[in-house]
């Protein structure tokens, strides 16, 4: 069974990586990039992606359902993880073929399922990626170089596709697990034959606590972006200016500016704020509405079209700007928060329900939930890289000292942590560790699942491999022997 763990994660961290490649850093991948690797990725930038490779730009290595796998697509999936530092000399390109095809396969059958994605969340994820590497390298010619493209639209183009079949794969994956659940019965009879294999170890794990404290944006400034509007509204509707024009030159969404502030197709059920689709929705078509007020800031909407249960709209976002009083007021009042906890004058619970500016932890007392396992206990080995260095020599009840945990945006936002409760390694227990014990009986059961759905849909799909690829041994039945 602890073979089979290891195994597991070998998979995972495989696919982790290729999904880096493949979305060349989207949202979720950007969030994990730490400075060094900023720093490397801006000297790759100054000479050739590798040194010495030569791609294979024109021979099909396979083909899944209506997509094509070239060896070019290998050879640079291989050279991407490098670049990332992960140690490849165990990976074989049948191995990096074997993913790709299933993520092929995952996205052929997403489009003959008709499995639906937001493609103006995509576009969305391909700008936020490239405005992301232009800053980092420092111009689009240097990202240019480091992909090899001669135009910014056909590097927009590959990265639009790359992120489309990512999520097809994705939500593919999804749909076939998502109604797939673990009895308590499944539960205990899979920690039984934990027990008849061995019981895997767990590290050290914590739960932690934290208090947010945010600066205030004084009112002058909220003013300010509402007068800003109110002036492009104005300009808009008595003058007749474009409203795509005002997007482009002072709209401070990032993802959006470059289309002139376009977001298509969007629902009731699209994943922005409530705020947000409730004045959408509240327009008629060609109408722009008044400044309103969204957790990032104030907006003016313009309707475009209306489809029926669906809009194309146009957004301007600004910012108010913080001053430098309200960052230093947060300041003083998150190291007089500190001092009372210390002083015993409160618990760190209470603070945290009176003081915090976190609404998803504050009503529970502080207490943060590990996003991956939906438990209360974070593994101390695993904790996210910017959390990991200000509670891991916490006492458990000691206060951290203030730091400053920026938005992606570079909004300040004063933090003080505890440690609320500590486990020491430990060999699994049903008890402690159900939870965790829960999951793995899920990922246990969904991976069957996902198992037998390739199985049926290879058999299915045409497939086909070329020269020295159909002598590889790959996970899943791609020969169709």
């Amino acid at each position: 069974m602890q073979l089979k763990i290891n195994n597991l994660k070998s998979i995972i961290n495989l696919s982790f990586s290729l999904l880096v490649f493949l979305t060349a850093g989207s949202l979720s991948a950007q969030e994990i990039i730490n400075t060094q690797a900023q720093e490397e990725i801006a000297q790759a930038a100054d000479k050739p992606l590798t040194t010495g490779t030569t791609f294979k730009v024109d021979g099909v290595a396979a083909v899944v359902g209506e997509y094509v796998i070239l060896e070019s697509d290998i050879d640079q999936a291989i050279e991407s993880l490098k670049q990332q530092k992960v140690e490849t000399q165990d990976l074989s390109n049948c191995k990096v073929l074997d993913k790709l095809m299933e993520d092929k396969l995952y996205a052929h059958h997403a489009v003959v399922d008709s499995v639906s994605i937001s493609e103006d969340q995509v576009r969305s994820y391909t700008q936020q990626q490239i405005d992301y590497f232009i800053n980092q390298l420092g111009s689009e010619e240097k990202v240019l170089q480091f992909y090899r493209k001669e135009k910014m639209s056909d590097l927009r183009k590959d990265l639009f596709e790359l992120n489309r079949n990512q999520e097809l794969a994705k939500a593919m994956q999804q749909k076939i697990v998502e109604e797939i659940e673990v009895t308590p019965e499944e539960i205990r009879e899979y920690y039984k034959q934990l027990e008849k294999d061995g019981l895997p170890q767990f590290g050290v794990e914590l739960e932690i606590s934290k208090i947010q404290i945010i600066p205030e944006v004084p009112q002058e400034e909220k003013q300010k972006v509402i007068d800003q509007l109110n002036g492009y509204r104005e300009d808009i509707v008595e003058n007749g200016s474009s409203f795509a024009t005002k997007a482009v030159l002072w709209s401070e969404d990032e993802s959006t500016r470059g289309d002139g502030g376009l977001i298509r197709d969007v629902d009731r059920k699209s994943q922005f704020v409530k705020e947000f689709r409730d004045v959408a929705f509240s327009l008629q078509e060609g109408e722009v509405s008044k400044p309103f007020e969204t957790e990032f800031g104030y907006h003016i909407i313009k309707v475009e079209k209306i489809r029926g249960q669906k809009i194309d709209l146009r957004h301007i976002l600004r910012i108010p700007k913080v001053t430098a009083q309200a960052e230093a007021d947060a300041k003083e009042k998150i190291d007089k928060i500190k001092a009372r906890i210390e002083a015993g004058e409160i618990t760190f619970e209470e603070a945290a329900r009176e003081f915090s500016d976190e609404k998803e932890t504050a009503s529970d007392g502080g207490i943060m939930i590990n996003p991956v396992t939906q438990d209360r206990m974070f593994e101390l080995k695993n904790l996210p890289t910017e959390l990991y260095p200000k509670v891991q020599n916490l006492k458990e009840g000691e206060v951290s000292i203030p730091f400053n945990n920026p938005t992606r945006t570079g909004k300040t936002r004063y933090e003080i942590y505890t440690v609320s409760d500590r486990i020491d390694e430990h060999e699994a227990d049903f008890v402690i560790d159900y939870v965790k014990i829960k999951n793995f009986a899920l990922q246990a059961k969904q991976i069957k699942a996902i198992e037998k759905w390739q199985n049926e849909k290879i058999a299915e799909t045409y497939i086909k491999l070329n020269g020295d690829y159909r002598t590889c041994e790959y996970s899943s039945n791609w020969l169709k022997n």
